[in-house]
């Protein structure tokens, strides 16, 4: 809840109110090459916004518990991240939280506070988990001090938007 003024008086503004049904979260560190494919791939979904009236998309980058935050109160959730899956690289898959293990394999390299899949535990006892949860793992190919991503995961982000964009029209 956050206090506005308004021609002098106070009003009360619902922050929950003002959140839409379905968020996509982009995470990663853009300033690891492909670390940070979910936030380039939020920066795609903001310039056509407006063919889903219904979706925030947000890049979370490396916000770690503030997930918690953006998850809760929602129908729909859709997180995108780089993921080490042993595929090509490239590679996009989709997955709910229960066929997901992490490893952290990043540990050093990523700066996320905290495991995602935990965050998403942690929704879950607190019962603000959203009914449905998608999580979009995208296998790097270069993991490095670098702001731009590798040629091979530039050259799929419109198919990674297209596949995305399936869950969206759901």
């Amino acid at each position: 809840m956050l206090d506005a003024y308004a021609e002098g008086t106070i009003c009360k503004i619902n922050c929950d109110a003002m959140k839409k049904d379905v968020v996509v979260l982009g995470l990663g560190n853009p300033l690891m090459s492909d670390e940070g494919v979910g936030c380039h791939i939020i920066e795609q979904f903001l310039a056509q916004s407006e063919k889903y009236p219904s979706v925030d998309f947000i890049d979370a980058g490396t916000s770690g518990i503030a997930i918690l935050h953006y998850l809760a109160n929602r129908r729909k959730a859709i997180l995108v991240d780089c993921a080490y899956m042993g595929a090509k690289a490239g590679t996009i898959k989709r997955f709910t939280p229960d066929e997901v293990n992490s490893t952290k394999k990043l540990a050093h390299e990523s700066l996320h506070q905290v495991d995602v899949l935990k965050i998403i535990d942690l929704a879950k006892q607190l019962n603000q988990c959203p009914q449905q949860l998608i999580i979009f793992g995208i296998e790097p190919e270069s993991i490095k001090p670098e702001s731009q991503l590798s040629k091979t995961v530039t050259a799929k982000i419109d198919y990674y938007i297209a596949a995305i964009s399936k869950d969206l029209a759901l």
